[in-house]
């Protein structure tokens, strides 16, 4: 198991991200949450087998089809043993 912090900066607010990523992230079988920051920014938190992770963080590259995304950011953490993925506040 690994864990990802993922910040992505451009139009990925008010572009249905979050509840995308929800969705994507139940396909890939990841654990986390996703929400939005006060700065316009998006910042996700990723856990599970190392490839269904990294597919995430792929799919944080370009989003939604409304989304553009101009900058990625990833931190590697230490797993926390999450068990479903949820969108917050």
């Amino acid at each position: 198991m690994i864990r990802r912090r993922v910040l992505v900066s451009g139009t990925v607010q008010g572009v249905f991200f979050r509840d995308s990523c929800r969705r994507a992230a139940a396909e890939a079988g990841v654990a986390g949450w996703v929400r939005n920051l006060p700065d316009g920014r998006v910042e996700a938190v990723f856990e599970g087998e190392p490839a269904a992770v990294d597919r995430m963080v792929a799919w944080m590259r370009h989003g939604p089809s409304r989304a553009v995304v101009e900058r990625v950011e990833v931190q590697e953490e230490q797993p926390e043993g999450l068990l479903v993925f949820a969108v917050t506040a």
